[in-house]
């Protein structure tokens, strides 16, 4: 039984609130879970005590067993000091150009010196 500790969506069209929950990595977003260990309001202001609400004891229980954060919770834990802020590894032989670009980008700078 592999948990995630994840968030599971509630209130209205337009107008999101979220429950921080231990659920099974199977289960629907806001299907059946085991425990409810905080709430996210995004509707309220970044500096409001009440926009997220946390149960450390409890969290802290459910990573020692085993629990696994999702990336969003991840945040929120690490801005708690509970866990440590993951590391987003960025790729950047993926970002650069390809090989026409880079020469197309080449054959203009030549012009442009050219020019000058």
């Amino acid at each position: 039984m592999a948990l995630k500790i994840r968030l599971a969506r509630g209130g209205a069209k337009k107008r999101p609130f979220y429950r921080i929950v231990v659920a099974e990595a199977t289960s629907p977003r806001d299907g059946r879970f085991v425990e409810r260990v905080g709430s996210y309001n995004p509707m309220l202001a970044s500096d409001n005590t009440e926009r997220v609400v946390l149960n450390q004891e409890r969290i802290q229980y459910w990573l020692s067993v085993g629990a696994q954060p999702t990336d969003r919770v991840q945040l929120f834990l690490s801005r708690a000091n509970l866990v440590a802020e993951k590391v987003r590894a960025e790729n950047p032989k993926k970002a650069t150009p390809k090989k026409k670009a880079q020469e197309r980008a080449k054959a203009e700078a030549a012009r442009a010196e050219a020019a000058a």
